[in-house]
């Protein structure tokens, strides 16, 4: 990567948290065995952003909350289709903490979504709604960044929806699938790879 690419480009990590990796609450098979890979990719990139869930422990998102619902259920919420999760990532719990072998101290923006009880957030730039921001595409645009990387978990959701987002608002965007893990509820990890195609999105 030329200096020129590396001050023009990101590399964002998408919540490796310890309840996404395996023995987690909402644990991705194989989701502790990208991070040796995601560390290599932090010491090539020169601007590192990680993306953090951080739930209220009441959030509308979880089924717990919905009397008679069970995980992976889909219900409708005022701003669209929701899937119902087990509790996760609920703030200030060592399930939210990223796991401890990420080595993600070079980060120079931590960007946490789903702290609004009433809606959920996959994307870092957009929450479930479309159209509240978390603030990270202006200050990727603010810092000059114009190629974005993107890796972790998970690919069918957290990973697509901040691609697909990043896409629209006119970054050029890569996806690395090796070092992403998917859920893939009922062919969601098929049907957001080929979102992400159409949208334009490259992978590596």
């Amino acid at each position: 990567m030329t200096e020129r690419d590396q001050k023009s480009s990101a590399f964002i990590v998408i919540d490796i948290q310890n309840d996404f990796c395996p023995e987690g609450a909402l644990g991705v098979a194989g989701g502790d065995t990208i991070i040796a890979g995601i560390n290599q990719e932090i010491e090539r990139f020169d601007h590192v952003v990680l993306t953090q869930d951080w739930h209220p422990a009441d959030h509308s998102s979880f089924a717990s909350q919905h009397e008679g619902r069970s995980p992976y259920e889909m219900i409708t919420m005022p701003y669209g289709k929701q899937t119902l999760w087990p509790d996760h990532c609920v703030q200030g719990t060592q399930g939210a903490e990223f796991h401890k072998d990420l080595q993600w101290t070079k980060a120079e923006l931590v960007i946490r979504k789903g702290y609004r009880k009433a809606i959920d957030s996959y994307s870092a730039f957009f929450e479930n709604d479309h159209m509240t921001p978390t603030g990270l595409g202006g200050y990727l645009k603010e810092r000059g960044i114009k190629n974005i990387t993107l890796a972790g978990l998970a690919t069918d959701f957290c990973v697509a929806y901040s691609a697909l987002d990043a896409a629209a608002q006119g970054f050029n965007v890569t996806v690395l699938p090796d070092l992403s893990r998917a859920i893939d509820i009922d062919g969601s990890l098929q049907t957001m790879m080929k979102q992400m195609r159409n949208a334009g999105v490259n992978f590596r």
